[in-house]
């Protein structure tokens, strides 16, 4: 029967057409996947919380009709509330804490089809590029094991760099989809700012700098997921302007003479290892191949100003998010509950006056109007997605003892996707380029606001071009 020895092998969408043609059943599919898990996890720690028994009765019950129907998945263990399953954010204060309902978007997960095998690893309420939480010990790289697999969301993305499933649930509210896709190979894009909802547990998040999405092998399953999630919710405060079509027709459609903007010098000044902005340089060698215009041009804004306030109001939002949880549970914070960075971004935010944190959204907001001219003159920015390959476990440290200097460390280490997180535009990290010790460099490409249909355009036919499905991280993963 095929489906165990090839499980591998497929996508999401592949699986679905396996299932939905009778060549295996959703259940020897979801078995496969949790064989895989039971004897690799233990080497990469990215699966924290397993609920088998659940995926097994979805299993029994799938709709053949649903675009995803017996496609194995896993949910990030931050954001993406699964009823009655602990929730814990990679942090001890919440360790066990199960969530009350489904959120909006794993309801149309499972709609979609999607089987639920359990919840992987994050640091502690994403507060990192890498994924080394006290709570559950750190997720290793599959390409190498001694390195990150990026943040926050690192389990979900080890987990599918190693084919333990083909799509994650993942977030990202300063780069968590975008690092650990280039940390781990895959293909992670950052959708618009309210494309998905995030109901009923909030209306947005950081200040709506955080987004839900996947990260995934292939750029089908990320525009087929985003098909079934996308959408406001009743009481949404704002919502992306609906796609002209679904976001699963625009891959392989022509994305048209695309005029590109390279940047390979952060917008901060952090230094770029030349592995990475090489990999941005033959990035765009390959869009001119295929018929785009590029052009080395960077968008102009306040980059010191955007840092001095992200920091705040990132602060400011996480801290609030931990305080009403912990206080719909009726407890207090305790530095002991917490490992130090998020201790002391606690005790920052505390300081914040109302009106300063006003203020610095607003700033934030202004800096966005500087940079959207930009994507009148380009339709697409192209970066790398990281100024370094992916770095050694425990160089970035959230027990270290200086809140400042483990930002600057963090911040030197992802200084190109948290502008857009601030501007709430569109953009993808694909798995363009390996350095020569096999680590993957990813190559960031950023949108205009609420047109992820030209990503996935572009997308697919970098894809085809440089195809990367095939690329496996070596054994023992592999």
């Amino acid at each position: 029967m095929r489906g165990f020895a090839d499980y591998t092998d497929y996508d999401g969408l592949g699986l679905a057409e396996l299932v939905r043609s009778g060549e295996v059943t959703a259940g020897e599919v979801l078995e496969a996947a949790i064989e895989r898990i039971e004897a690799l996890n233990p080497k990469l720690n990215a699966v924290v919380t397993k609920v088998y028994d659940q995926a097994r009765a979805a299993a029994a019950r799938h709709d053949l009709e649903a675009p995803l129907a017996g496609v194995p998945f896993l949910l990030k263990d931050l954001g993406g509330a699964l009823a009655d399953v602990p929730l814990s954010a990679g942090s001890r204060f919440f360790a066990h804490v199960p969530a009350p309902v489904d959120a909006e978007i794993v309801v149309r997960h499972k709609r979609a089809g999607l089987m639920i095998l359990g919840r992987t690893n994050t640091p502690e309420f994403g507060l990192s590029a890498t994924t080394e939480p006290v709570l559950f010990g750190p997720t290793r790289n599959p390409w190498d094991p001694t390195r990150t697999a990026g943040g926050s969301s690192g389990g979900s993305a080890a987990a599918v760099a190693a084919r333990l499933v083909p799509i994650a649930h993942a977030s990202d509210g300063g780069g968590s989809i975008r690092i650990p896709a280039a940390c781990c190979g895959l293909f992670g894009l950052k959708i618009t700012r309210g494309r998905n909802s995030m109901a009923p547990y909030a209306g947005e998040s950081i200040a709506g700098c955080s987004v839900e999405h996947v990260v995934s092998i292939s750029v089908r399953d990320s525009a087929a997921v985003l098909d079934a999630t996308a959408g406001p919710a009743p009481g949404d405060p704002y919502f992306a302007p609906p796609p002209a079509r679904p976001f699963l027709e625009e891959v392989g459609a022509d994305p048209g003479r695309l005029r590109i903007a390279l940047a390979t010098r952060a917008f901060t000044g952090a230094p770029v290892d030349p592995v990475c902005a090489r990999a941005a340089e033959a990035a765009a060698r390959l869009c001119e191949e295929l018929g785009h215009v590029v052009e080395e041009a960077t968008p102009g804004f306040d980059a010191a100003g955007l840092d001095q306030n992200f920091d705040l109001v990132f602060a400011v939002g996480a801290t609030g998010n931990i305080r009403l949880r912990a206080r719909a549970l009726g407890r207090e914070l305790d530095a002991s509950g917490f490992e130090r960075v998020t201790w002391a971004t606690i005790q920052q935010a505390d300081q914040v006056s109302g009106p300063a944190y006003v203020q610095s959204v607003n700033r934030l907001h202004g800096i966005s109007r500087e940079i959207a001219p930009f994507f009148r003159t380009y339709d697409v920015l192209l970066t790398p997605a990281l100024a370094e390959p992916p770095v050694k476990l425990g160089v970035i440290d959230m027990m270290s003892e200086s809140l400042d200097a483990y930002r600057e460390r963090l911040w030197r280490f992802t200084p190109f996707t948290y502008p857009f997180n601030v501007t709430g535009q569109p953009a993808m990290s694909v798995p363009l380029a390996w350095s020569e010790e096999g680590l993957p460099i990813g190559v960031q490409f950023v949108g205009r606001y609420g047109d992820e249909a030209t990503l996935f355009r572009l997308a697919a036919q970098l894809e085809a071009a440089r195809p990367w499905a095939d690329r496996r991280p070596p054994d023992p993963f592999g």
